[in-house]
Order: C-alpha cells, then sequence, then structure tokens
C-alpha cells in the first residue's frame, strides 16, 4: 500500500473541499509550462502575425488570463481565490510555442491550479487559432516548475518533465 495521503477525500473515501479556513493567508506562487508542437511553417505564421485569426499570442494571453482567474468554476474541488497577478509569456521555437504562466496571490492555499489552467488554455487558444492551416499540432508537457509559499514551502522542478516522471503505466 502507498503512504500517499488524499487531502480530497474524507475518511469514508468521498470527495471533499479541504478546509483552509484556519489557515493564515501568505504570498503564494506558482509557474506552469507546456509546449504546442507544430510545423515550422506554423510557427512562422504566429512569429509574423500572419495568422488569418488575428494575434495569436495576444489573444492566447488573454485566454490565459482568464482561465487563471476562472480555475474553481472547471476543477470542481478548488477553491475560488482573488488571483493577485498573472503572466503569461511565450518562447517560439522552430517547431513549437513554448508558453509559462505564472500567477501569484495572498490567500490561504495555493495556486498551483491556476497557473496549470492558465497554461492548457493559453496552449488550447493558439491550437484553436491555428488549426485550420495545422492539425496536426500536439499540445505536451503541462507540468508545474515552481512552486512557493504555504506550509510546505517551495517546491522546484530539475531536468526536463520526461525525466522526472516515474512509475508511468503504459496502456
Amino acid at each position: 500500500m502507498s503512504d500517499l495521503s488524499f487531502t480530497h477525500l474524507d475518511p469514508l473515501g468521498r470527495a471533499r473541499m479541504v478546509d483552509v479556513t484556519p489557515k493564515e493567508p501568505s504570498h503564494r506562487r506558482a509557474v506552469a509550462r507546456c509546449k504546442v508542437y507544430m510545423r515550422p511553417e506554423t510557427t512562422a505564421a504566429i512569429a509574423n502575425r500572419e495568422v488569418n485569426k488575428g494575434d495569436v499570442l495576444a489573444v492566447a494571453r488573454v485566454a490565459g488570463i482568464q482561465a487563471a482567474k476562472r480555475t474553481s468554476d472547471t476543477i470542481p474541488l478548488c477553491h475560488p481565490l482573488l488571483v493577485g497577478s498573472v503572466y503569461i509569456n511565450f518562447e517560439i521555437g522552430d517547431n513549437h510555442v513554448a508558453v509559462e504562466a505564472q500567477v501569484d496571490t495572498v490567500d490561504r492555499t495555493g495556486v498551483e491550479m491556476e497557473a496549470l489552467h492558465a497554461c492548457s488554455i493559453a496552449a488550447l487558444t493558439i491550437y484553436d487559432m491555428c488549426k485550420s492551416a495545422d492539425r496536426g499540432m500536439v499540445i505536451g508537457e503541462l507540468a508545474l516548475w515552481e512552486k512557493t509559499g504555504g506550509r510546505s514551502g517551495t517546491y522546484r522542478r530539475t531536468g526536463s518533465v520526461a525525466s522526472t516522471v516515474t512509475n508511468v503505466v503504459e496502456p
């Protein structure tokens, strides 16, 4: 049996929202990253603002910001938080766009889910705006890269996403 304990389950195994009311608010930050893989022609079109639907990265940035603020609307056991700031940044490579989301708050619980949600929605927006030209795009490597604040302290991912995944079960 595993030593893992799941905080979102009550003693009978039913889903529950964790009670954070006894905690003191503190500054918390989370950074998530992912990549949208695509043809080099697609990355060039994004970089040169030649995509017919408009400025892909500007729209994806706003979508990511909105997503961070609305995370508890789509992830059932997330607490609604007062998000203090959201930064969405992009790096265009030869065959991908890297997406990074940083979310900050002063609250009783962390913003890991807000950062992951913002990152994934920004990536999905890139896909949506470019799908007519490149349906073969792949979104991957979504991961938490950093988390600070709260009782559990600081977490920083080291190495690549693939190198840190363990015990993956193949179908």
